[in-house]
């Protein structure tokens, strides 16, 4: 049923995608409306805390006792969707990993340009680790501008002296926001979400004026060097697929351990669609798997 589930999903895809040149406003109202449609599954309980001063959602899954954290950073280009927003997708990373998750509620541009969110992540997990939770119980995972808000987490936090945590995961990361990628042309017609046009605006909201090449703003240019264990996944069917695959060419060059895991013929975050999609199901399984298999790996690291 593969084919047949890609193409419908495509189809649903294309149809909901949003206009181009909406500004922000319009887009966060959009947003808002889908997602309100997609009621959480019954075991999963969401709640709002804080965390080293920044808002989080706390994600738990019921018969699950949890023995790690996944800190979580959502999608959304920086400028989109929220903590909540993002819980049932964090929560399948949780369900599998058997942890309970943390989910960033960064700060937004274009109200609160770069360095906010990256501040805001490494407020987080600075705050995490000053709880009592120990690094190696901890994984990093986050989707599109999440999962280069992660990677950039990590480089932050190495700079700044703390720990790094057991592994990280990041789905279609987006961590090239000179939009130099090839696949921003190579991949435009396959790509039902995502253009070169609609993220040209999105990432002028972001940087503010700043160096779009600098290494917490994309990460693709970053020292990654003793960053942990990276699991990347994506799509062949996105203009973001050149930042997966470049992220795994610049981490190895750098000495750390990644497995690029490309799912062909699917979107942008296609694990969010697990429900109707083999692909996406079978994705975070996998990504389950790796990543406890490095928590468990990293308990047995002595110190």
């Amino acid at each position: 049923m593969s084919k047949e589930q890609q193409e419908a999903l495509d189809a649903i895809l294309r149809r909901s995608a949003f206009p181009a040149g909406a500004d922000v406003g319009e887009l966060r109202r959009l947003l808002k409306e889908l997602v309100t449609g997609q009621p959480l599954p019954a075991d999963v309980t969401v709640t709002a805390a804080r965390l080293g001063g920044v808002p989080t959602a706390e994600i738990t899954i019921a018969g699950i006792e949890p023995r790690h954290v996944v800190l979580y950073f959502h999608g959304g280009v920086y400028v989109l969707g929220d903590a909540f927003a993002a819980a049932e997708l964090a929560a399948q990373v949780g369900r599998r990993t058997a942890a309970k998750v943390i989910s960033v509620d960064y700060r937004l541009a274009p109200e609160h340009p770069y360095p906010a969110a990256v501040d805001d992540a490494l407020a987080a997990y600075e705050a995490l680790l000053h709880s009592g939770v120990r690094p190696s119980d901890i994984v990093f995972a986050g989707e599109s501008a999440g999962g280069g808000l992660a990677a950039a987490a990590l480089v932050n936090a190495r700079d700044h002296g703390l720990p790094q945590p057991a592994a990280a995961f990041v789905m279609s990361p987006y961590v090239d926001l000179t939009l130099a990628g090839a696949s921003m042309s190579a991949k435009h017609a396959a790509d039902p979400l995502l253009s070169r046009e609609n993220l040209v605006p999105r990432v002028a909201d972001y940087t503010a004026g700043q160096d779009a090449d600098s290494g917490l703003i994309s990460p693709i240019f970053a020292d990654l060097s003793g960053l942990p264990p990276l699991l990347i996944q994506a799509g062949t069917n996105e203009v973001l697929l050149d930042d997966a695959v470049r992220l795994a060419g610049r981490a190895a060059a750098d000495d750390v351990e990644v497995m690029l895991d490309i799912t062909p013929g699917v979107p942008h975050v296609f694990q969010a669609y697990h429900s109707i999609l083999d692909e996406g199901a079978a994705a975070l399984d996998r990504a389950g798997q790796l990543l406890s298999a490095h928590l468990a790996a990293a308990q047995r690291v002595p110190g």
